[in-house]
């Protein structure tokens, strides 16, 4: 596993601490990488305009989320459009700690 501090930018948040996400080594996909990023922190995919690796490098493609390594920090910069749509509520294979795998097990 690959593990990332990711948060929302956002210099107007009192708190605005990092979470730590893990990604399978075998699956480092930008894809991947933002889908994990919005179901722990509860965004819409479709309102992050970009992937911010601080200090200051845009991540664009599958290459740049490969060259990541342990505990880099990275932000979701968000489109401003509707405020209340930019938060929502996480489905159940969604929430933390859900292991995908384990659901896909057969008894």
């Amino acid at each position: 596993e690959l593990v990332l501090k990711v948060r929302i930018q956002n210099p107007n948040l009192r708190e605005n601490d990092f979470i730590e996400i893990e990604l399978d080594r075998q699956e480092l996909t930008y894809k991947e990488l933002l889908q994990v990023s919005c179901r722990e922190l509860g965004v819409n995919p479709e309102h992050v305009q970009k992937i911010r690796k601080l200090p200051n490098t845009m991540l664009r493609k599958d290459k740049d989320v490969a060259r990541l390594q342990d505990f880099q920090e990275l932000e979701l910069v968000l489109t401003v459009s509707d405020k209340h749509s930019l938060f929502r509520v996480p489905t159940l294979s969604e929430r933390s700690g859900y292991n995908k795998k384990a659901s896909e097990l057969t008894y």
